[in-house]
């Protein structure tokens, strides 16, 4: 079986499929065989994505692209101050 990379909308769909197997009897290790994953993958986005809805999924994809977009400007800010401290701190 070959590596597929889900969206996280779709993991999250994949684990409330797998909660309604479980309900009906199966084992997760059943479960996650039919929706197609490891359970070990299972855990692994239960743990991250266990009680999320797709719009707690999607806001949280909006503030990590927030959030990688302001450490980008501190960054280059940083390095701006920087430069202008060592071009203040030499004698011409």
């Amino acid at each position: 079986m070959g590596k597929k990379n889900y969206t996280t909308e779709q993991i999250i769909v994949k684990l409330r499929e797998i909660e309604v197997l479980c309900s009906q009897g199966k084992t997760i290790s059943e479960a996650a065989r039919q929706s197609e994953i490891t359970e070990q993958t299972y855990y692994r986005w239960r743990k991250e994505y266990g009680g999320m809805n797709t719009s707690d999924a999607t806001r949280l994809r909006g503030l990590e692209k927030e959030n990688a977009r302001l450490k980008k400007i501190v960054a280059e800010l940083s390095l701006d101050i920087s430069i202008l401290k060592d071009v203040n701190s030499k004698n011409f």
